[in-house]
């Protein structure tokens, strides 16, 4: 009975040392983004090993990084189940919550998930930590909280060094994720996450050729390391959007650095859909066009692969098809994972029907439609901006003045984007230009408008472009289009501001014949407003208007009543 005993320990030993050691290649694979290899794994692990917990948390959290949350669930409610670990798959059921913004109930399976767990709870609060980093609003500061109880649990554990790192980095915190990455590499030298990191942040410093040259180093230690060469072809795509005229050069090699990430990790259609996702970002749409409609024929159910099309067939000159790709899309999917561009890219695909070549309007209501879904986009993303502008610019040439403020308005949603003076200037000009030709009764409708075209104009004159003058001289034109007496009184402050700007910048600026025909306007409408309330202020400027056109009726009619 003893021997029977002893031999019942060992293999139930001899097992547990197999499952430890799948679960550590595993944990590689999954490391290596070999999602496939893992989840094949994984899968025979569970049907051989239906007891042990980590098993099916692992699994669920392969199917996570594969955006699949429904089969996720599925394997972290039934690993909560199993006595050996089955704890965590309470934080993978967290992890969901988080994605569904439920915190309250998130942070109940944390609980009970660290309840469950023993004294050192380091692989808890790493996965904890990743958690609130990947949540849908994600909270930078608790992540941190949990980080650091990783490292306190094991000092000596590089993964918890590197969930440190990945906090430290959301918290903005650079110089001590650096250390923490440097640090989990000298614990695990085979850990190749967190050279990657460390690379990562010399990528983000703008420094390209030194963060290339240590993804090559980490490819020397594993040539078959593939996100490694994920992250070399996004430092070539950042350098190719940093420096233009290294473009197509740039972008030429970060393509087949991502190819070959795709040859090392896996050809699904998950690998293929963030090949396509690359393709986006490189704006190559033809390609894009290619492989969308060969990820269709091989996976007939995802919704994505109308998002890839709708996108290619706007950019590839095929609007109609654009709108019936991603009306599909968006009909398909959760309303929480269209984003500003899937609008964007919509209403592009609208106004290409509703304009003419020439930027002209063509279709009203189809127009509308593509107005509504730019400001959806504008409101989820409003770093769209230069989008904006360049389709504000096609209207704004083609003289569709007020259709064209309607882009420029969601242009200057971005405060802080280099061209806010410029997209303010032209927003302003489109409604002056729009209600210059307008009756008195029609101005009167274009209160919103006016007060919208004063106010981006001031926002441009704050900002200080090197054409401030013209923003001056513009708001002066605007306030004498609407004609009312407290707006020829501030038109009056606005040609001031360009007379003012103008004659610092000396002669060579006063001599242009555009400027000085500016001048004699301006000059001539700020004497006619001083004319019956300060009689020497109204005589200097007729007087400069004079110097500048002495035969001008008006001017010498006014300087001879002036006079008197």
């Amino acid at each position: 009975m003893k021997t029977v005993i002893l031999s019942s320990f060992a293999t139930i030993f001899a097992t547990l040392v197999v499952n430890a050691q799948d679960i550590e290649q595993v944990k590689k694979t999954i490391d290596a983004e070999k999602f496939s290899d893992a989840r094949k794994s994984l899968k025979s692990m569970v049907a051989s090993a239906p007891d042990k917990g980590k098993n099916y948390f692992y699994l669920g959290q392969v199917y996570m990084a594969l955006e699949k949350q429904d089969s996720a669930r599925v394997y972290f409610e039934k690993g909560k189940a199993v006595k050996d670990a089955g704890h965590l798959n309470l934080i993978g059921l967290g992890q969901l919550d988080l994605l569904d913004g439920n915190k309250s109930a998130a942070e109940s399976h944390f609980t009970n998930a660290l309840a469950f767990a023993k004294k050192k709870n380091t692989e808890e609060q790493i996965y904890i930590t990743q958690a609130y980093l990947k949540a849908a609003t994600p909270d930078n500061a608790i992540a941190l909280v949990a980080a650091k109880a990783a490292v306190a649990s094991d000092p000596k554990s590089a993964l918890a060094q590197v969930a440190l790192g990945d906090a430290l980095v959301a918290n903005r915190n650079i110089n001590d994720a650096y250390v923490a990455y440097r640090t989990a590499s000298e614990l695990d030298k085979t850990l190749l996450r967190a050279p990657l990191q460390l690379a990562i942040i010399t990528r983000n410093a703008q420094a390209f050729p030194e963060a290339l040259k240590a993804f090559n180093d980490i490819l020397a230690i594993n040539s078959s390391y593939g996100p490694a060469y994920r992250e070399k072809a996004e430092t070539n795509l950042a350098w190719a959007y940093a420096k233009k005229s290294l473009f197509e050069e740039k972008i030429a090699a970060a393509l087949e650095d991502y190819k070959k990430y795709m040859s090392l990790t896996d050809v699904s259609t998950d690998a293929k859909m963030k090949y396509a996702d690359f393709l986006i970002l490189s704006k190559k749409w033809k390609e894009l066009e290619t492989e969308a409609l060969a990820i269709q024929k091989s996976d007939k159910v995802n919704p994505k692969v109308f998002k890839y099309l709708g996108y290619a067939y706007s950019e590839n000159g095929n609007p109609t098809e654009a709108i019936k790709s991603l009306t599909e899309y968006m009909s398909k999917v959760d309303a929480k994972k269209i984003n500003g561009k899937d609008y964007l890219y919509l209403a592009k695909a609208k106004l290409a029907t509703s304009i003419d070549d020439k930027g002209v309007v063509s279709n009203q209501a189809k127009f509308n439609e593509s107005i509504a879904d730019l400001t959806k986009a504008a409101e989820l993303n409003p770093y769209l901006n230069t989008e904006f502008t360049d389709i504000g610019i096609k209207l704004y040439t083609g003289k569709a003045y007020l259709e064209a403020s309607k882009l420029f308005e969601l242009a200057v949603k971005n405060t802080s984007s280099k061209s806010f003076a410029r997209d303010n200037f032209l927003l302003g000009n489109s409604i002056l230009f729009y209600a210059e030709s307008k009756t008195a009764a029609q101005k009167a409708t274009l209160t919103a408008e006016f007060a919208k075209a004063n106010k981006a104009y001031d926002e441009s004159i704050k900002v200080g472009p090197s054409n401030v003058q013209d923003v001056y001289y513009n708001k002066g034109q605007l306030n004498r289009v609407i004609g009312t007496k407290e707006s020829n009184a501030q038109a009056v402050l606005d040609y001031e501001g360009y007379v003012k700007t103008v004659i610092a910048k000396g002669d060579a600026e006063i001599s242009k014949p555009a400027v000085k025909e500016n001048l004699f306007e301006t000059y001539s409408f700020i004497g006619a407003n001083y004319a019956t309330t300060d009689k020497v202020k109204a005589i200097e400027n007729f007087k400069k208007a004079a110097e500048i056109n002495p035969n001008d009726t008006f001017v010498k009619e006014s300087l001879q009543a002036l006079t008197k």
